[in-house]
């Protein structure tokens, strides 16, 4: 890594200028909080986000560094090396020589189709370029010029099929006569043509614009694909010529579909598919996802292969903009119109004027001349009515009057409109002038994708409507198979690709469940086990289970309390709950120690919502009073599952109180089911030093008999990012790190922080903090001393292309915390990344299948849809309680730990059975479902709206960070609320 990272660095400080001169050098402490040490490096070009030319330097020798977004995915880590111009490290590890042969092989179906023929004649890319007063970032308006008589005469088409990205790159199987052809269009002569033979009568056009443009085309380079054949049979490594090729057949794949069907990415939707109202004038409907990529396929060759699965997509219904207002707020016309009038007051900030952005962007069709529909775009929602929205008098010759909307749609249209309702302005202008029309005279176009959150009730529905087992999924595979009709495909036929309409069969393992072990049922006793059949369902029951691990700290002081308010629960009822807690615990083996006064029994008392954060503190100083002592524990019962209730009890809990905290619903305690509090009981043990299980490894020690005695540390890690929508520009992304805290591996602290506006890599600051202050923690409690020997960093939420980035910048700061935290060698580093979204599924037949269909924990898949070259593989550890079980994507990216294949691939899934809150062996390892809890936990934390009057809290200092940001100015965000730490919270597993 070393060559390729100090290239990469003195690149970007070129670029940036970030010298001793330079305002970049001239930063505050405050921006240093959550800006990197160094300048970052390759997240800018991650694939999705827009990115940055290096030093001049321009990665594949595209037109425009720009244009290094629209290369395909599934490159590998080596492929996006190459695409940015630098050298594949030494470090990258390639995929072990020999596969897995632990457990037992079955037969299993992928979602795959292998390319049986590729082109193999050369293909010219060319670059396209627009004139000054086209603009290029309209897209629809740059999909109607390329689909313009004049650009389709002036290529060659239909005889010469080109295809084209959409934004800077076309491909022709024939080469134009000259280097750059230039080609006018005017859409207004076209398209007056085009009535004139349809029978109707032009639209008249203003005099003053032409709709006239300029398109450029210029021949850049050929795609050979020599190269890519070279690739795949191991004669040549990858270079810009292969991504070329992958790009190209890609885009090749995508032609025709998009023709015919809505494109979202990769993703088609037939405009006639039945729909699925998910409430609030959104809908869903399913479509098809295809891509291209190279794998080590069912034959164990090198390959081309298609990835096809079900694409569930979310829509505007196409309705009155009005009556999706309606829908979307739950409110009636008249309400609407008061909540109008009251937001006019302070419009540019009020909550109506962001809960109407949702809307930006949003192609309408406005009705109120129904002999002439016009398609417009929302632009926003303006603090006028038509009354008050004013423009130029399109009559006026001076153009000095103004007329309002209401006037105008009276005079013209004989047209009232309604009043105290925000008029919409359009993104195009008429005469350098805006653009309202009335929202009641506006309709939503349809198979407009829907970009925003879904609220909760929004999020269930979609889940009925997406989660299918797997015979109705592969269904749905098959139908998708059918709309793609590759045989029928005018550009596959035309470039002469052909693809297997047969799906892949792979020869899969079902590797060895572990013996998952619970405490013994007597003292010195052995430890209970697990049947083993219940470990291949994936299921278990904790039936007179003792936890391995209980609770280091007996239980004298906590407390209960019951929020009042509709579905609160009378005092009998919570004693009753409160006794069924302890009775249950205790046979889990949960320690407490009678109180001389009070027993074992908690102090129970009501709770009001209207006092805020403060309610946390009357129950937590009560309770304190009322035993004299400190609470342990504190225990919230609420009427229903409210997010932001949930929050203030955790932040007042976690960052005033330092007292674990376990919430729970006043409809599970009334029935105060043994199941469901002995869940409840997992929880608790683990907030409370305990441990659920052990799952003791006979496979482990056959692979690797050293491996006990080599000590090791698992790091996991996640970022979460705000969701999509109003105010995500300015919202915190939040960092998670877990580390685990014994010699079992079993147990783990967690450390968060806010980590910038949408920084994808975890910050140095972040890293040198929390996880440093974790390092400390280990070497003095695990290692006696002394650092791990090995470690192992799992990381989630990460695209292919910033695997680079995950070793640069996250894995050189952690090895330095080391350093920093008194190591005098640094350990061992083995990187591993998980990841989740993706598209492949295993459809397993006979004995390798549970009854609905689905994997059986522990399958592996390593051939089929993997890597040619690379380390990676497919793992589902888990049962799937609905639907189709999606395994996770392992790559391996860097090894100096020396982790065989089928050793990481066992510990992995082995761990699976570690999860302290499940009785199931879970998909993710362990380490980075905890990181995924502690940042959604971490939400709490957030440095606003305090629990109390607050005032030390709302003072804290603040981190500006417009790394990696997609924003365009700098985000302030402030750190978290540190926690509390009074009886060792930080050290327990808070998060669980």
């Amino acid at each position: 890594m070393g060559g390729p990272s100090k290239r990469h660095a003195r690149a970007e400080k070129k670029a940036s200028g970030s010298g001793p001169g330079s305002s970049e050098g001239q930063q505050s402490s405050s921006n240093a909080l959550t800006q990197r040490s160094t300048p970052r490096s390759i997240p800018r070009i991650d694939g999705n986000r827009d990115p940055v030319a290096i030093g001049g330097r321009i990665p594949v020798e595209y037109s425009k560094a720009n244009d290094l977004k629209n290369i395909s995915e599934f490159l590998g880590m080596a492929g996006w090396y190459v695409a940015r111009g630098y050298a594949i490290p030494d470090s990258l590890p390639s995929r072990p020589p020999k596969f897995n042969n632990f457990g037992r092989e079955i037969s299993l179906t992928l979602n795959t189709y292998n390319v049986l023929q590729s082109p193999s004649t050369p293909v010219h890319q060319y670059d396209v370029a627009w004139g000054q007063s086209t603009d290029a970032t309209k897209r629809i308006l740059i999909k109607k010029i390329w689909n313009s008589k004049a650009v389709k005469s002036a290529l060659g088409e239909p005889l010469n099929l080109w295809i084209y990205d959409g934004n800077k790159l076309a491909w022709s199987g024939k080469k134009l006569d000259r280097e750059e052809t230039r080609i006018q269009v005017d859409l207004d002569a076209e398209e007056a043509q085009e009535a004139i033979a349809a029978g109707r009568t032009p639209r008249a056009r203003s005099s003053e614009k032409k709709n006239v443009h300029q398109l450029f085309v210029r021949l850049t380079r050929t795609v050979d694909f020599a190269h890519l054949n070279a690739f795949l049979t191991g004669h040549a490594s990858w270079s810009a010529d292969c991504i070329d090729t992958v790009n190209f057949l890609d885009h090749v794949m995508r032609e025709g579909p998009s023709q015919k069907y809505t494109q979202i990415k990769k993703s088609f939707f037939q405009r006639g598919e039945q729909r699925f109202d998910l409430g609030q004038g959104i809908e869903a409907f399913k479509g098809v996802f295809s891509s291209l990529r190279p794998v080590l396929n069912d034959k164990k060759e090198k390959c081309l292969s298609v990835n096809v699965d079900v694409a569930n997509g979310t829509f505007w219904r196409a309705q009155e903009l009005s009556r999706a207002i309606a829908q979307a707020f739950n409110t009636t016309p008249a309400k609407f119109q008061a909540d109008f009038v009251n937001a006019k007051r302070d419009w540019r900030h009020s909550m109506l004027r962001k809960d109407l952005s949702r809307f930006k962007r949003l192609g309408v069709t406005a009705t109120h001349n129904k002999s002439n529909l016009t398609q417009w775009t929302i632009d926003e929602f303006v603090g006028l009515d038509c009354h008050e929205a004013k423009f130029n008098d399109p009559d006026d010759k001076t153009n000095t009057k103004q007329i309002s909307v209401y006037q105008y749609y009276k005079s013209k249209y004989n047209i009232e409109c309604t009043p105290r309702l925000p008029v919409v302005r359009m993104t195009k202008k008429i005469r350098k002038g805006p653009v309202y029309i009335p929202m009641e005279h506006l309709r939503i176009d349809a198979n407009q994708r829907y970009n925003s959150k879904l609220s909760d009730k929004q999020t269930s529905e979609m889940i009925k409507f997406a989660v299918t087992l797997p015979p109705a999924r592969w269904q749905a595979v098959e139908n998708g198979v059918k709309l793609l009709d590759w045989n029928n495909d005018k550009y596959l036929r035309h470039y002469g690709i052909k693809i297997s309409p047969t799906p892949s069969k792979v020869k899969a393992r079902v590797l060895p469940s572990p013996t998952l072990q619970f405490g013994p049922s007597v003292p010195n006793g052995k430890p209970a086990t697990v049947p083993e059949k219940d470990l291949i369902q994936g299921r278990w029951r904790l039936d007179g289970k003792r936890f391995i691990q209980p609770n280091t700290r007996e239980i004298t002081a906590w407390g209960v309390c019951v929020i009042s308010g509709r579905g609160g629960l009378p005092k009998p009822v919570v004693e009753k709950f409160a006794s069924e807690f302890i009775r249950v615990y205790e046979s889990h083996g949960g320690r407490f120690a009678a109180h001389p006064k009070f027993q074992k029994k908690p102090f129970i008392c009501e709770g009001n919502l209207a006092r805020g954060g403060e309610m946390v503190a009357d129950a937590y100083n009560a309770c304190g009073n009322y035993f004299n002592m400190r609470p342990m524990f504190m225990m919230f019962i609420v009427n229903d599952r409210n997010v932001e209730v949930y929050r203030r009890i955790k932040k007042s809990c976690d960052c005033r109180f330092g007292v674990a905290s376990q919430v729970v619903q006043s409809r599970h305690v009334g029935a105060a089911q043994a199941q469901y509090i002995s869940n409840v009981c997992m929880k608790v043990n683990a907030k409370l030093g305990g441990c659920t299980s052990y799952a003791a490894s006979t496979t482990l020690p056959k692979i690797n008999p050293k491996m006990k005695s080599i000590p090791t540390m698992v790091i996991g890690a996640d970022v979460s990012h705000p969701a999509p929508g109003a105010g995500s520009d300015q919202a915190a992304s939040f960092a998670a790190l877990t580390v685990s805290s014994d010699v079992t591996l079993t147990r783990y602290w967690a450390e968060c922080n806010t980590n910038g506006n949408r920084v994808e890599m975890v910050t140095t600051h972040n890293i040198n903090q929390h996880l440093g202050n974790m390092i400390k923690n280990w070497m003095t409690r695990v290692g006696n001393g002394q650092p791990p020997q090995r470690v192992l960093y799992i990381r989630d939420g990460v695209s292919e292309g910033q695997y680079a980035a995950v070793l640069e910048e996250e894995v050189r700061d952690m090895k330095s915390a080391f350093l920093t935290q008194g190591a005098k060698a640094v350990p061992k580093f083995t990187v591993a990344i998980a990841g989740k979204r993706h598209h492949v599924r295993f459809f397993p037949e006979g004995p390798g299948r549970d009854r609905n269909g689905n994997p059986l924990p522990g399958t592996l898949v390593e051939t089929g849809v993997t890597h040619p070259f690379e380390f990676d593989f497919y793992l589902c550890s888990h049962v799937a309680i609905k639907g189709t079980a999606r395994p996770i994507h392992y790559q391996v990216i860097l090894n100096e730990g020396e982790w065989e294949g089928p050793e990481i691939q066992q510990f992995l899934f082995e761990h699976s059975y570690h999860y302290v809150r499940s009785t199931t062996p879970v998909s993710l390892h362990p380490a980075v479902y905890y990181a995924h809890l502690a940042a959604d936990r971490s939400r709490a934390h957030l440095n606003e709206s305090p629990v109390s009057s607050g005032k030390k809290e709302a003072n804290a200092p603040k981190q500006a960070s417009n790394t990696g940001s997609s924003s365009k100015q700098k985000v302030e965000i402030a750190p978290l609320i540190g926690m509390g730490n009074f009886l060792g919270l930080k050290e327990a597993m808070w998060f669980v």
